[in-house]
């Protein structure tokens, strides 16, 4: 695991999946998609624990460098000198397949004209939509 250095300025970054541990570094601040919007964590945050959506992860300065990760779903703990990220899905834009990516934007759609008044399946048919538009912008590094 990175180690900390207190007083550093530094961030403590790990970015970790069920499968593979895809970060361990340092970084002057990350950017994170939470359910209610992207956050900016610095050192010194305030601690905080937050649900992921999808989108990119964004790190900046230290030993990460600038780097980006695609994530969805998971959570995020940020502490004073440390941030986890737990995501069921993450991955080097280079590694989206923008193929399956766009079947998968077209399914969602598809279920989200099928959904009618079944609020359940909106909501599933919006998340598929989203993550696979957040998958495909990530592999073109135009993401928002």
């Amino acid at each position: 695991m990175a180690e900390t250095v207190n007083n550093s300025g530094l961030l403590a970054v790990r970015l970790v999946t069920p499968d593979r541990v895809l970060l361990d570094a340092t970084a002057e601040a990350v950017e994170l998609p939470s359910m209610s919007g992207y956050l900016e964590a610095l050192y010194g945050h305030a601690p905080l624990l937050a649900e992921l959506g999808s989108g990119e992860v964004r790190l900046h300065g230290g030993t990460s460098g600038d780097q980006k990760f695609f994530v969805a779903w998971g959570f995020v703990e940020v502490l004073p000198e440390r941030v986890t990220i737990l995501a069921e899905t993450a991955l080097h834009p280079d590694e989206i397949d923008k193929a399956e990516a766009q079947q998968d934007l077209q399914r969602g759609e598809k279920l989200w004209q099928e959904a009618g008044d079944d609020a359940e399946k909106y909501d599933e048919a919006n998340e598929i939509v989203r993550e696979a538009e957040e998958k495909i912008a990530s592999a073109e590094g135009r993401s928002s």
